[in-house]
C-alpha cells in the first residue's frame, strides 16, 4: 500500500510549484518547507515544569472527591462539560483547578452554604502557594521533590531510621559523606547541590511553628563510621546537643540487645500536618522513595512507628549511647 502521507505531500508540491517557482514565493516556499519536516517538537527547556505538591491542594482534592461521591466522573462531564480525565488530576492533586472549574463544580455538588463555600475557596487561593523550603534544583527525582514540599509543611515528623541519622539531624560534613555515598557517580557539584538541600530542609525544625521530630534509630545507625572518625565524632555530638535542648526534638535508639526489629525492612517517616490534611507516608527505598497516603497504609506505618518506640531506649538512655559511641569513634 503507498505511503498516503507521503503522495498527499508530493501533490501539494505539484501544486505549489507554479507559485515556488514566482519571485513572491517565499512565504508559499516556507510553508511547503514545513509540510516536509512533521510537527515542531518542543525542545525540553521549553516543556512546562510540574510544580510540587501542597498539603493545602491534597486535601481540596479529597474535599472534591468526598462531594463527587458515588457519582460517576462520566456523569459530571456530561452535566458540566469537565473531562473525566481533568477531573481525575483533580481529585488526585495533580493539578488545580481553575476557579472558575471550582464554582462550577460547588454549583453541580450543590453546595450551598456559605461557610463551606468559602472554606473550599479559601484552600484553592492557598493550593498553588510553595512553601519557602521548597527545592528549586531540578536535578533531584520527583518524589524526593514531593517529598521535601510536604516535610516543610508537616507539623509532626516521626521518623525511624535504620542505617543513617536522619536528614534533618546531620552535621554538613557527615550529609555530604552519606549523599556521596549513595550516588558515587555524581558530580561535586551535584554533591554540593543536594548537601545545600538537605541543610536547607532543616530550617523545618528552627522556624517560629517549628516541626515535632521524633526520631528512633537502630544502633547501627550511631556505631558505623559515616565519611571519618572526626565527622561522626561530630555527628553523634550534635545529635546529643539536640536531644538535650529540650526543644522540638526526640531522639531514642533500638540497642543491638533488642534483636531483631520490624524496622529492619526499610526507613521511613510518617509526616502530619496542622488542621485537617490528612498524613502521609514516606517510605526511602534503593530507587528514591515513595510517597503513600492511603489511610490504611498511614496507620500501619504508624502503629509500626510507636511498636518500634516502645523497643527503644528511653530517650535519655539513648542520648547517654550516643555519647558512649561518640567516645568510641
Amino acid at each position: 500500500m503507498p505511503d498516503t502521507l507521503g503522495v498527499t505531500i508530493q501533490v501539494l508540491l505539484v501544486l505549489l510549484l507554479p507559485i515556488l517557482m514566482s519571485p513572491r514565493g517565499g512565504s508559499a516556499q516556507r510553508a511547503a518547507a514545513n509540510l516536509t519536516k512533521g510537527p515542531k517538537r518542543m525542545e525540553p527547556e521549553q516543556m512546562p515544569r510540574r510544580q510540587p505538591p501542597t498539603v493545602k491542594r491534597r486535601r481540596l482534592a479529597a474535599e472534591l472527591l468526598a462531594l463527587r461521591g458515588a457519582t460517576p466522573r462520566e456523569k459530571v462531564q456530561e452535566v458540566t462539560g469537565i473531562s473525566e480525565g481533568a477531573l481525575l488530576k483533580m481529585e488526585k492533586a495533580r493539578t488545580r483547578p481553575q476557579k472558575r472549574t471550582l464554582l462550577q463544580l460547588l454549583d453541580y455538588y450543590n453546595v450551598t452554604d456559605a461557610a463551606k463555600r468559602a472554606e473550599l475557596l479559601d484552600l484553592w487561593e492557598k493550593s498553588n502557594q510553595p512553601s519557602d523550603l521548597q527545592p528549586l534544583e531540578e536535578s533531584l527525582p520527583e518524589a524526593y521533590r514531593d517529598f521535601i514540599a510536604f516535610e516543610a509543611e508537616a507539623a509532626e515528623l516521626s521518623a525511624f531510621e535504620g542505617f543513617f541519622i536522619p536528614g534533618l539531624l546531620q552535621t554538613e560534613a557527615y550529609a555530604r559523606a552519606v549523599i556521596r555515598s549513595q550516588l558515587p557517580e555524581q558530580t561535586d557539584d551535584g554533591i554540593e547541590a543536594r548537601v545545600a538541600v538537605r541543610m536547607r530542609r532543616q530550617a523545618a525544625l528552627t522556624r517560629p511553628d517549628a516541626a515535632r521530630l521524633w526520631a528512633v534509630l537502630d544502633e547501627a545507625a550511631i556505631r558505623r563510621t559515616v565519611g571519618s572518625t572526626n565527622v561522626m565524632r561530630e555527628q553523634l555530638d550534635e545529635l546529643v546537643a539536640v536531644g538535650r535542648a529540650g526543644n522540638t526534638v526526640t531522639v531514642q535508639v533500638i540497642p543491638f540487645a533488642a534483636g531483631a526489629h520490624t524496622g529492619m525492612t526499610g526507613s521511613f517517616l510518617v509526616m502530619d500536618f496542622p488542621d485537617l490534611d490528612p498524613p502521609l507516608v514516606y517510605i526511602e527505598n534503593f530507587s528514591g522513595g515513595l510517597i503513600r497516603e492511603s489511610p490504611e497504609e498511614v496507620d500501619r506505618y504508624r502503629s509500626n512507628f510507636h511498636r518500634l518506640a516502645a523497643q527503644a531506649l528511653s530517650p535519655l538512655a539513648s542520648l547517654q549511647l550516643i555519647e558512649s559511641a561518640a567516645r568510641a569513634a
